[in-house]
Parts: C-alpha cells; structure tokens; sequence
C-alpha cells in the first residue's frame, strides 16, 4: 500500500513526529510513505483546501492508496476531502476510531485533530491509530455478524456520492478557482509522488496543464 501523508499549515511544526509514527508502522507493514504536504511551517504553503484537491488527484489517479492528513480540529480537512469523487475520509480521534473506520466504512482517508489533545504521550496515540488503521482485512465488519449490511451500505453510500457529483475528479477539479489547483500541485514533493506513481493519463495530462507544462 502506497500512504501519503499531508499536513497543512496550522500543524506543520508537528509533521516531523507524524512522520516518524506513520513510517515506523508501515515499514512494519511493508507499505510505502510520502510525505507531500508542509513538512515545517517554512515549507510550502498549504490549507485544508489544497489538502482536498491533492487527496482527490493522488487517490483518483491511484498514485497513493490511502491518505493521512487532518488540521487543528481536523474537522476542515475532513469537510475538504470529502467534497472531492473518489475520496471517502473518516474522522480519527483514537485507535477504536480508525479501526472502526477500515472494517465498517472501508474508506481511503483518515482526518486526524492535530491541534486537540496533542500533549504528552501524543505519538503514541497517533501510532496507535496507524497501527489500527492498516491492521487487518478492511471492510470485513465488525461485529462480524454485521458484515453484509455494512459492506451494501458502505457501497451505496459511495454510489449516492458519485451520483451527486455528477462528474469526475478533472471535471470538478476545472470547476474550481484555478490558483487553488495550481497550489495544490505545486510543491516538489507532491509532484515527485504523483508523477513517479499516477496512473491515469488524463489526470496527468491535466496537473501538467495546471504547472504550464502541456
């Protein structure tokens, strides 16, 4: 599994600690880490707006598999993500919240509360949470015996979705402010991440659009 982690500018400083947790666990697991939002307060500028946008293009185009951000209450990036096709994000307090999460709703994003409750013992905590979150078969329900109506509910949840949408990621990303977009796109690493592993040549062809390199 392909991880990527952004943080956004209001919990920047804390990305170092992030980091560490979320690759110690997935090099356990053998999945792979990028880190493509602000790594200190100096880098990048970014907002749980761009957060959103880069979500949608690295998950739609399958350059990552999952994605782990969040801000102060970590309620702006998960409205954020939320908006964007293809995106399911869920709100991750402590380890039962993640675990729930991946078995019950099955989802591709975890919004974590970066600036509550991030005092003494908050790597561990945050570890935790990564260890539940890719531990185990996702969506197999939990209890067990809830699995079918789960998985159905999970599913149609995401069909009203994409119905509402009415379109997919480039056709909604175009719809936006284009600075937004060229924002989002525009840090090294997130660039490095997405080229190195997109694998869909329209959404592609479309960031290089945005970057001016079409």
């Amino acid at each position: 599994m392909k991880i990527a982690l952004m943080m956004e500018n209001s919990q920047a400083a804390k990305s170092p600690v992030v980091l560490k947790q979320l690759t110690d666990v997935a090099n356990e697991k053998e999945h792979s880490v990028f880190c493509v939002g602000m790594s200190d307060e100096q880098d990048h500028h970014l907002t749980y707006i761009h957060l959103g946008i880069m979500a949608s293009l690295l998950l739609n185009s399958k350059a990552v598999d999952f994605v782990v951000t969040g801000c102060g209450t970590g309620q702006g990036a998960l409205l954020s993500l939320n908006l964007h096709p293809g995106v399911s994000c869920g709100y991750c307090i402590d380890p039962a919240d993640a675990f729930l999460f991946a078995q019950i709703n099955n989802g591709n994003a975890l919004a974590l509360p970066f600036a509550k409750g991030f005092g003494w013992g908050a790597e561990l905590n945050v570890r935790y949470i990564f260890e539940k979150a890719f531990t185990g078969e996702r969506g197999a329900g939990y209890p067990p015996e809830r699995k079918e109506p789960q998985v159905r509910n999970a599913g149609i949840l995401n069909q009203v979705k994409t119905s509402m949408l009415k379109g997919g990621c480039v056709e909604t990303l175009r719809a936006l402010d284009p600075e937004l977009v060229k924002t989002a796109v525009t840090g090294e690493r997130f660039q490095q991440c997405f080229f190195e592993n997109c694998q869909d040549n329209a959404i592609e062809a479309y960031v290089r659009e945005v970057l001016g390199q079409a």
